[in-house]
């Protein structure tokens, strides 16, 4: 099962008591160029292909399948064993991937489904999300699109809106995966406030229809917590007082000061990869699911061991060099829990 009854000493603001659980993990995974080694014509994937550029043929593509069920299936497993009960992921090619990997030995026991719909991508690379079965019922989805009518060149991904039912209670999940900040940072940034905007405004009618609704805002925003599409723009704010009148907390912002992060680049961590609530999933009433911790899987066997990216992520490929690793983002994951009946 996704969710478990345990016994804990949950802390809730001043009062803490022992108390019996229901815990749910809810994750999102970059997982690095997951493409299958067919060439498809309308996608610029020719380096994933056994004659392209990184020579991926079906050893390498199954080693990743293999790779990614194992960090699934461990992610939350301080409380939930089988991998989390909604875990989005980027960097997709289509859905037939997916298929293989909720297959695997090490996630076929965990019941998972899926919600995937391709996008626009010039690389064929979309969002999705993953669901336990047991626990979560896909009542809609759509794709939402990202367009700058001053850049009519310009195409990223879809922005993928899930609503359904975690044991009983309405969830909406926004998966995303934000513009890169290729040609620089400051020169990029119009892009990724862009996208902010447009995940905002799906925030803003859900809570018009519901000011209480639990939306959980999921990816990779390729922008840091303090970034201005996070902080401002999407109102991540950094504490749970401030997440108040329809803004959003985003749990993220504490790790990323302590110096955690999910990416590493020329020596420094970046903390891209978050996972963003509602005030709907804020409070001391726990007859509900609310809000309980948050993390990064960064666990030693994720980690390259020697080389000048020592300490980093253990990606698939540096360059076209195949590493063999599991990908260049480590999983951000959040506990949600509830008081059993």
């Amino acid at each position: 099962m996704t969710v478990f009854i345990l016994s804990v000493l949950l802390s809730v603001r001043a009062q803490s008591q022992e108390q019996k659980y229901q815990v749910a993990c809810v994750a999102f995974y970059n997982v690095e160029n997951l493409f299958d080694t067919i060439n498809q014509p309308e996608v610029n994937d020719e380096e994933f292909t056994p004659e392209g550029s990184n020579r991926w043929n079906s050893v390498r593509y199954w080693e990743k399948m293999d790779h990614l069920s194992t960090v699934i299936t461990q992610i939350g497993d301080e409380y939930v064993k089988g991998g989390p009960v909604l875990i989005g992921l980027s960097e997709i090619e289509n859905r037939s991937v997916l298929e293989d990997l909720v297959k695997q030995p090490a996630m076929a026991a965990s019941g998972y489904d899926i919600v995937h719909i391709d996008g626009p991508d010039r690389r064929g690379v979309d969002v999705a999300l993953l669901y336990r079965k047991a626990n979560f019922t896909v009542i809609a989805s759509k794709s939402i699109r990202l367009t700058m009518p001053e850049d009519t060149a310009f195409i990223t991904r879809d922005q993928l809106l899930v609503s359904g039912l975690l044991d009983g209670e309405e969830f909406f999940i926004i998966v995303n995966h934000w513009p890169s900040r290729r040609g620089g940072e400051k020169a990029s940034a119009p892009k990724r406030n862009a996208a902010a905007a447009l995940a905002r405004h799906t925030v803003d009618s859900l809570q018009k229809i519901n000011p209480a609704a639990k939306v959980i805002v999921m990816g990779d925003l390729n922008d840091d917590p303090i970034n201005k599409s996070v902080a401002k723009v999407l109102q991540g704010m950094p504490t749970q007082e401030e997440a108040r009148g329809g803004k959003l907390y985003n749990p993220m912002h504490k790790l990323f000061k302590t110096g955690v992060g999910s990416l590493a680049y020329k020596d420094s961590w970046n903390l891209f990869d978050q996972i963003i609530i509602s005030e709907g999933l804020l409070g001391s009433d726990r007859s509900t699911y609310k809000y309980y911790q948050t993390h990064i899987f960064n666990k030693t066997f994720l980690t390259q061991k020697e080389g000048s990216f020592s300490g980093y992520p253990w990606r698939t490929y540096v360059g076209n060099n195949y590493q063999g690793g599991y990908s260049d983002h480590f999983p951000a994951y959040i506990f949600l829990a509830k008081i059993a009946q």
